[in-house]
């Protein structure tokens, strides 16, 4: 009976120790969102008052409000809109106000098109009469209200219409608009996925004049993609993108003058082969913006253009031995000044220039890197931004004077801090989270950044993440034979005994720019790699040369070789990590997405002897099958750079694969084709290498939908247990 005892006794000993220490599931994780923290959704600063909106959703009656708030007191002030008021508000997914916050234009039943693009039905709603007006009977794009309220300009099939709001009237502006031709207004795919914007008109401040951007993409490749669907024949989506090396949409600049209901074309016949990155007025109503880059990235020039002669004028010239970064920082003021900001010192940094695009004062300065301008505060002369001057992994929030003295860090803890301020600059609110940190909201005022009250937090989550007994990532520098000194984070399963060996799984990205290692709250992919830490995994991170944060000259090293300085930083890592004593370095794996799986491809390739395994996801294998921008940025042409296109092509080194190799790929990925997964696995096969793929037909990039993110994951880790 005594041995009963015992038996029974550490039978609830370890049942209940194991309640205590709950294991993550890849259902916790694709399937429950158990994880899921809370959050303020469609947060907006007002521009007239001191306060902000944020737009609701209530659970039980299933309805959507866009509520007022006072940043000073954090409490509502009102209501503006909640659907149950009006029928034809099924939902809200999303809003944006008239210069004067007095009406709302709310979209819903949205249609996604691409990354950024999408169609979807528009509402007016007048705040004071609360009523409701349907801007179209049809779904529109990129609506945008005229600055005196009265007009709405937007994109439909191809052309540009404005409609006025008292009378009802659609004025159609453009007429020559046709698919895979002709676009007016709206970019084409390869501005809106690497210059990250869709909307290519904007009015002027008095709203007599509409400035748009007309996309001929007549001579543009086009590609084809099949879409199996449920019908008993495929069907094909075509559009256009050019591949690296191809012909570009021929771009073009029109003024619409809205009174005298005319068109006028602005010569820019000084430029060949060029872009139009970005497009805003300045406060002089006459006189409109345009940054204008070659086809190699590397001569920026800002263009002030007037609106009713056309004529035009470079106030600022940037150019760069690799590529000039276009910014969207900059910021009029009262007197035609202008904010700037630019990596023309090594760094990237704040400028001040006058309207004659003469420099006034370079705002900050150091080794560090602003990574975010949140405005300028005239009343005051208050420059707000955020940096990395804390460290390369961590952001924090400053002000600062025009003058570049009286610096002032807001923000105190150390993590990832991010601001949206009140129109007034009197407060805001500061969104913080680190890696064992969940996110968090408060309210700060702005003299030195004290908090105030706080807003939402995700204390709940991180009580019930205390019954998982997580591992954390431990952060530190890795430095490689070669001495390069990376970022780097490692993260051990929570029973880790330095006496053991453990297999070790590498994660990255590594595209130019990007960061991985970032003391931020946990994504999914986080989670993941912690549920792997807990079936005794070491996960690591690595960003190595070519990503961002740490200055131009480490970025931009990788120019027009990509692939071959990230590809040699992720194997002399694992080399590093290798020789830990704990680390099994016969079981050394590598894994990533998009260019993390160009990446993972490259390193079981070329690091044969360093990597067991390597799952690449969605990956470039050469970066001709990609899209002009983007790729030229980093590697120029093809035809001017072709050994750097093909040296670091995992295609052309399948010959020397030891290892396991798992391949996953959409077949409708529009951003990196099936194309690229098709050729690896031919050049595979031809090479009478074994492999393994998972083909995800009907998926694009993201592979997604029902519950194939879990299916995918589950594939992975299998993938992991049985050859790691």
């Amino acid at each position: 009976m005594n041995h009963f005892n015992k038996v029974i006794f550490l039978f609830l000993f370890i049942s209940f120790a194991a309640i205590g220490q709950q294991k993550i599931t890849l259902e916790d994780i694709w399937a429950s969102g158990a994880f899921r923290t809370k959050g303020m959704d469609a947060l907006q600063a007002m521009k007239k008052t001191n306060q902000y909106t944020v737009l609701n959703f209530d659970r039980a009656s299933k309805t959507f409000q866009i509520d007022l708030y006072d940043f000073a007191t954090l409490k509502k002030v009102s209501t503006l809109v909640d659907s149950k008021n009006h029928v034809e508000l099924s939902s809200i997914d999303s809003y944006t106000f008239n210069e004067a916050e007095t009406q709302l234009l709310i979209a819903l039943n949205s249609e996604q098109i691409y990354r950024h693009s999408s169609v979807a039905d528009f509402y007016i709603y007048d705040i004071a009469a609360k009523t409701l007006q349907k801007v179209a009977d049809y779904k529109i794009q990129e609506p945008t209200f005229s600055p005196d309220g009265k007009k709405i300009a937007y994109g439909y099939q191809n052309n540009l219409y404005v409609f006025d709001i008292a009378s009802k009237k659609h004025t159609q502006i453009t007429n020559d608009g046709k698919k895979n031709a002709i676009i007016n207004g709206i970019t084409d795919w390869v501005y809106e996925e690497e210059f990250a914007f869709v909307r290519a008109f904007d009015w002027n401040k008095s709203g007599t004049h509409l400035a748009y951007v007309k996309f001929d993409e007549s001579n543009v490749p086009e590609f084809s993609m099949d879409v199996f669907g449920k019908e008993l024949y495929p069907s094909q989506e075509v559009f256009k993108y050019p591949k690296a090396g191809e012909k570009n949409a021929l771009v073009s600049l029109h003024i619409y003058d809205v009174v005298a209901n005319s068109t006028n074309t602005i010569n820019l016949g000084l430029y060949n082969d060029f872009y139009i990155a970005r497009m805003k007025w300045t406060n002089e109503a006459n006189f409109l913006s345009i940054q204008v880059l070659n086809r190699h990235q590397n001569n920026l020039d800002l263009l002030f253009i007037e609106a009713k002669t056309g004529t035009t004028k470079v106030v600022l010239n940037e150019k760069d031995t690799a590529y000039v970064e276009v910014t969207d920082n900059l910021t009029f003021l009262q007197d035609n000044s202008f904010i700037w900001t630019s990596e023309k010192d090594g760094f990237n940094h704040i400028y001040h220039y006058d309207k004659s695009g003469k420099l006034r004062n370079q705002i900050t300065k150091g080794n560090w890197e602003v990574t975010s301008y949140y405005g300028f505060d005239e009343k005051n002369g208050q420059v707000y931004y955020q940096s990395v001057e804390n460290g390369s992994i961590n952001r924090d929030v400053y002000k600062i004077k025009l003058d570049g003295k009286n610096k002032v860090r807001l923000t105190q803890k150390t993590g990832t801090n991010k601001a949206t301020f009140s129109p007034n600059f009197q407060f805001f609110i500061n969104s913080f989270s680190s890696t064992t940190e969940p996110t968090a909201y408060t309210l700060h005022e702005s003299k030195a950044g004290m908090q105030v009250q706080s807003i939402v937090d995700n204390a709940e989550l991180a009580t019930k993440l205390e019954k998982y007994n997580l591992p954390t990532k431990e952060f530190f520098e890795l430095t490689t034979e070669k001495g390069h000194k990376l970022n780097s984070y490692i993260i051990k399963p929570k029973d880790f005994d330095a006496s053991k060996k453990y297999p070790l799984l590498l994660f990255q990205y590594s595209g130019p720019g990007s960061q991985q290692v970032a003391n931020q709250w946990l994504g999914a992919n986080d989670y993941w790699h912690m549920m792997l830490a807990q079936q005794g995994y070491l996960v690591a991170c690595v960003d190595g040369r070519g990503t961002g944060f740490k200055g131009a000259a480490f970025k931009k090293v990788t120019q027009k070789e990509l692939g071959k300085y990230e590809v040699e930083d992720q194997i002399d890592a694992a080399k590093v990590l290798g020789n830990y004593a704990y680390v099994d370095k016969a079981r050394i794996g590598i894994w990533g997405w998009s260019y993390g799986g160009f990446m993972s491809s490259n390193c079981i390739l070329k690091g044969n002897d360093v990597f067991k395994m390597a799952i690449a996801v969605a990956p470039v294998t050469n970066w001709r099958f990609y899209d002009s921008i983007y790729t030229e940025r980093y590697m120029q042409t093809p035809q001017e750079n072709a050994s750097g296109y093909d040296d670091n092509s995992p295609i052309n080194h399948v010959d020397k694969l030891k290892g396991n190799y798992l391949i996953i790929h959409g077949t409708a990925d529009d951003n990196v084709h099936f194309q690229n997964a098709t050729r690896m696995i031919r050049a595979l096969q031809l090479a009478n290498k074994q492999f393994d793929q998972a083909i995800y037909p009907d998926t694009n990039h993201g592979i997604y939908g029902g519950k194939i993110r879990l299916q995918l994951y589950t594939k992975m880790t299998n993938y992991i247990n049985q050859n790691l």
